[in-house]
């Protein structure tokens, strides 16, 4: 079985690996480096049962049991670690004692409160999404995944029918008798190529800031009143190597074909630094050590594509994953090994996550260039 993954973010690398243990060892072509975009700049927050009753909750739930097995099995330390988490009110404008429903943490020591739990270290963990990512790549390639550069143009058919027979990565046809697109927002190219339906980029920035202060295992999800009256929605995540994460700002600027021209508005990095000053003197006074944006891949029902190309033999997409990209990657990854390796997948039903449940995108609604730029 000849696979080719288009594709090496976390969901192209987890699928990877999941079929490098059965013995197949696919070829994953990246445009730019293992988890370049939203897979190696999101937040790498883990949680058990926020989605449950939604479609996601076995996929979820499945997939945090598999994190806590991939932390032992991959071999390498990569920030993952339980932790507990807090959902806290915040203001410019002076104290939120109102609002005050637990005690607080020494550390947020400014015009905060914190008013919920929201997990505690059985149901909610995090990683380091970057070095997560990487792990899992070069797991899949120490057991025969290949890791190849370049920009996947087109895919081809055999005698010009339905049945794929191989990907155009620049100037080159590499075979295929199976091929994977899980380009997060950028698998929107691939509904030029075949029936597939739109999955659209989001555009939000973070900031990492390094301070001399001990933060402790504290996610917190926040409620920031402005003092414009303009309320934001900041996610602050310490990591274990002493980096905090910090994100949390939109913009509505579209999606570039090429992830090296993501544009990072420094201003919106900034005020989240202001933001988390607010909450905490540690990290008003920390350095930002990295501004950065990306785009995470959604549909218009915020559910993930997974599973086969309607029409289309050989063809399968895995993306659209929205926010929860690498708490889903693992059971993601194993769902589609399975139904590549085996016809089915057999640890969660992928059923409503079938592409043939949304129409079509039109390809003159795509609004990046073409993949072949």
């Amino acid at each position: 079985m000849n696979v080719v993954i288009c594709g090496a973010g976390v969901i192209g690398a987890s699928i990877a690996y999941y079929l490098s243990l059965r013995g197949i060892g696919a070829t994953v072509v990246e445009r730019v480096d293992v988890a370049c975009a939203a897979s190696g700049k999101s937040a790498g927050f883990l949680a058990l049962d926020w989605c449950d009753g939604t479609p996601l909750e076995s996929l979820a739930r499945s997939s945090f049991e598999l994190h806590a097995d991939l932390a032992g099995a991959l071999g390498t330390d990569y920030g993952y670690r339980r932790m507990d988490t807090f959902q806290i009110a915040a203001s410019k404008s002076g104290p939120m004692d109102q609002y005050q429903r637990m005690a607080s943490p020494a550390w947020l020591d400014g015009n905060c409160a914190v008013y919920s739990a929201l997990g505690n270290e059985s149901t909610t963990a995090q990683v380091h999404p970057d070095q997560f990512t990487r792990a899992l790549m070069d797991q899949a390639q120490a057991r025969g995944a290949t890791l190849r550069t370049g920009c996947v143009a087109d895919v081809e058919f055999a005698d010009g029918g339905t049945t794929v027979c191989g990907v155009r990565v620049d100037n080159e046809i590499v075979p295929a008798d199976i091929i994977v697109i899980a380009m997060g927002p950028w698998s929107i190219l691939a509904a030029t190529w075949m029936p597939l339906p739109a999955v659209e980029g989001l555009k939000s920035h973070s900031i990492t800031i390094r301070t001399s202060a001990t933060v402790p295992p504290h996610a917190l999800f926040v409620e920031f009143l402005s003092q414009s009256g303009v309320t934001e929605s900041p996610e602050i995540v310490p990591r274990p190597d002493g980096e905090v994460y910090v994100c949390g700002i939109s913009d509505d600027l579209p999606l570039p074909v090429d992830p090296r021209k993501v544009v990072v508005n420094e201003d919106s990095c900034r005020a989240l630094h202001g933001m988390a000053g607010e909450l905490s003197g540690a990290l008003g006074e920390g350095e930002i050590t990295r501004m950065q944006a990306c785009y995470r891949p959604i549909c218009v029902d915020a559910l993930p594509v997974m599973g086969k190309v309607p029409g289309i033999d050989g063809a399968y997409i895995a993306s659209g994953h929205n926010c929860w990209g690498i708490l889903n990657a693992p059971a993601s990854g194993l769902a589609m090994a399975e139904l590549i390796a085996e016809g089915e997948s057999k640890s969660i039903d992928i059923a409503p996550f079938d592409p043939g449940r949304l129409p079509r995108v039109a390809e003159k609604s795509i609004s990046i260039d073409s993949a072949r730029g």
